[in-house]
């Protein structure tokens, strides 16, 4: 498993390459964004077309995630789907996949802006959720202490070997953590961005995704 360790606000976590957050301790998985439903959102608001297996691909990353981990909890830090629409839209074997996924565990929906209430699923739907130190939410908000939030699709650009590499992220500081968008077609905000480098603290810095997540200090 490709995962980076890590300590936030005394809880011991494992980012892991593929932009879900793992909490050994508690058996806990953080998946942020999944956006579920995107190509179906896109044409239907906008007739543009896009290959529709971004579900697919998403729920395969999931399903690996899980496996990984054996995870028993499940957050998902909110725009689980890309609207409410979507979500009631996704086709039965799709929504027969998430359902045996939620089997057995205990699976917790945090309200996004694009998901902002329950949709058919089992599961708890909150607007956020607290576990010992760590409070989970969607957005970012000014009086953070633990927090673990997702909505900006965090994506941070360094120079390795003469190239330049951009992957999405988690951003990390001493109170808060923003995690990147676990879904395909989801794209990403740059950590210079202002709405991002004016959240986090000195000394902030990110977890690159991939096949070996790394730290480097936040590009601002």
């Amino acid at each position: 498993m490709n995962i980076h360790p890590f300590t936030f606000c005394g809880a011991s976590l494992q980012a892991m390459g593929s932009g879900a957050l793992f909490w050994p301790d508690e058996g806990l998985l953080v998946v942020s964004d999944l956006h579920l439903g995107k190509s179906e959102r896109m044409a239907r608001r906008s007739r543009q077309l896009l290959p529709p297996y971004e579900t697919i691909d998403t729920l395969t990353r999931l399903e690996d995630a899980l496996t990984q981990t054996n995870a028993t909890t499940v957050i998902c830090l909110g725009d689980s789907f890309d609207d409410l629409a979507a979500g009631r839209s996704l086709p039965e074997d799709q929504v027969l996949w998430l359902t045996r996924l939620m089997a057995g565990r205990s699976w917790i929906w945090i309200e996004g802006n694009h998901d902002p209430g329950p949709l058919e699923f089992g599961g708890s739907h909150l607007a956020q959720y607290q576990r010992g130190p760590l409070l989970f939410r969607h957005i970012a908000q000014a009086d953070a202490d633990g927090e673990v939030s997702g909505h900006y699709h965090p994506k941070s650009s360094v120079m390795i070997r003469g190239r330049m590499v951009t992957r999405p992220s988690f951003l990390v500081d001493d109170c808060r953590m923003i995690m990147p968008a676990f879904g395909t077609y989801t794209g990403g905000l740059r950590s210079t961005a202002d709405g991002l480098s004016s959240l986090m603290g000195t000394g902030a810095y990110a977890i690159m995704t991939g096949p070996r997540p790394c730290a480097v200090p936040m590009p601002r």
